[in-house]
């Protein structure tokens, strides 16, 4: 579970996101990150008896810094104002999906799937979807599936408006071909984050989108 203590610096940063601030609370950071470490690393560990391809895995090389690149953007604020950890077996950088877990205030989930891939690696995914569109939609419409995510994540900027270019806008697997993520998300309160019961509810949608994730792998390779 994670530390109310984590939860209370992430508010705090959320207010008085600058330097000066942080600097001040240095020692707070180091141990709500260490908090958050220890917790993806015990996700880790338990979800590889089902996933070997994760067993390897240190936590470390899948969360990302607490820095945010603000070359591009017009909110020069410093810091995020939460832990992200990219459980993919390749590392966070790897092109292939994977598990993620985000741990932020009141905004908190836990999922995965391919997030905005590469043109290239986009078009396999959908040729795999087109190819074998009623596995794809078994994996989707599974019960252990829709009873944890409902069904992929379809918010704002998630879609296309119309089947993309190269492929039958009549085709059984039009709806999906939409898309430009494959991903699924559960929320967490913090209430849940901070419950022991919490590492046992993420594992459970973990193992809902092992599925999910072979069928991308396997598209990719």
């Amino acid at each position: 579970m994670i530390q109310t203590s984590t939860l209370s610096f992430l508010k705090g940063l959320k207010k008085n996101n600058d330097k000066t601030w942080f600097d001040a609370n240095r020692k707070a950071y180091d141990a709500a990150r260490k908090d958050v470490e220890a917790f993806v690393q015990s996700i880790i560990d338990a979800h590889a008896k089902k996933d070997p391809g994760i067993a390897d895995l240190q936590a470390k090389q899948c969360m990302f810094r607490i820095n945010r690149d603000v070359r591009f953007s017009k909110d020069k604020s410093p810091y995020k104002t939460n832990f992200g950890a990219s459980i993919n077996e390749g590392g966070k950088k790897a092109l292939a999906g994977g598990y993620y877990i985000h741990i932020e205030p009141g905004a908190s989930f836990a999922g995965g799937g391919i997030y905005m891939p590469m043109p290239p690696e986009l078009k396999k995914v959908r040729q795999e979807i087109d190819y074998n569109t009623e596995e794809f939609e078994g994996i989707l419409q599974s019960k252990a599936f829709t009873s944890i995510y409902g069904g992929l994540s379809d918010g704002e900027g998630m879609k296309l408006l119309r089947v993309p270019q190269g492929f039958d806008k009549e085709s059984p697997a039009a709806e999906y071909l939409v898309y430009k993520s494959y991903i699924a998300m559960v929320k967490l309160t913090d209430k849940e984050l901070t419950d022991p019961a919490i590492g046992k509810k993420i594992l459970k949608a973990f193992d809902a989108l092992q599925p999910l994730l072979a069928f991308i792998k396997r598209s990719l390779e």
